[in-house]
């Protein structure tokens, strides 16, 4: 039987380029970031807009909806990132510290943390409730997309190298380098268990990396009599998180 792809609403409001788009986690809500300097919230079922959050001084490149729902991340041009609230529309905190465009943002699973990726080539973690920086993670080039495991031990942080990197998210220390074949890494995700990162590239490739280095060892041993080395480790894509 063939399938049509059938268009629902059009949620037109913004003045500008659309550059982000979250949905809510009960998937009631849609939320835009715009290069007209907001963010808007709008009803998934009728299309209707919501709220609009308005206070940045530049585009909004990156949104994201925290897990109970009720605030909003944004980044922006202006080099900030803003909490709101979701169903007042007013501003909860500035989070001041990155020195370019923020360009990716992400809330932790339980809610208590932000982590946000920057054209000036690092990632940074916040308290999501006074808004504190908590720690930084370097990059030599600029940060596109940063996510949190799903248990929200770990980070991962992509940048426009050939390259994501893997974080210890409580300690901040770099726990591996998930190397692309060639070109920039565009995307990466998690698993929903959390034990394995596909990354894509602009070669056209996706390869998967896994984080549970027993299970890869399992696989190595069955077909060689010794360990892997350091160096394939690296090859394979195996990440020590220990």
């Amino acid at each position: 039987m063939h399938k049509t792809e059938r268009e629902l609403l059009t949620l037109a409001g913004h003045d500008d380029k659309v550059f982000s788009i979250a949905w809510s986690p009960d998937g009631k809500q849609i939320l835009t970031g715009s290069l007209d300097g907001t963010a808007k919230v709008w009803d998934a079922q009728t299309g209707r807009e919501l709220s609009t959050l308005t206070g940045h001084d530049g585009g909004v490149l990156s949104v994201s909806c925290s897990p109970d729902g009720q605030r909003v991340v944004t980044g922006s041009e202006d080099q900030t990132a803003k909490v709101w609230d979701a169903q007042t529309e007013r501003e909860l905190s500035t989070l001041t510290g990155h020195d370019d465009w923020v360009i990716s943002v992400a809330w932790s699973p339980d809610g208590k943390q932000i982590l946000t990726g920057s054209w000036d080539q690092t990632a940074k973690v916040w308290d999501a409730e006074t808004g504190r920086e908590l720690s930084t993670l370097g990059h030599d080039i600029v940060v596109i997309e940063v996510a949190w495991s799903p248990d929200g031990q770990h980070i991962r942080t992509g940048s426009m190298g050939n390259r994501a990197k893997v974080w210890d998210a409580q300690t901040g220390r770099e726990l591996s380098t998930l190397k692309g074949r060639e070109g920039s890494v565009q995307s990466a995700v998690w698993s929903p268990n959390g034990k394995r990162i596909a990354t894509a590239g602009r070669d056209g490739i996706v390869q998967i990396h896994t984080t549970d280095i027993n299970e890869l060892l399992q696989i190595a041993e069955s077909r060689v009599t010794r360990q892997l080395t350091s160096e394939e480790k690296e090859k394979y894509g195996v990440l020590d998180l220990n």
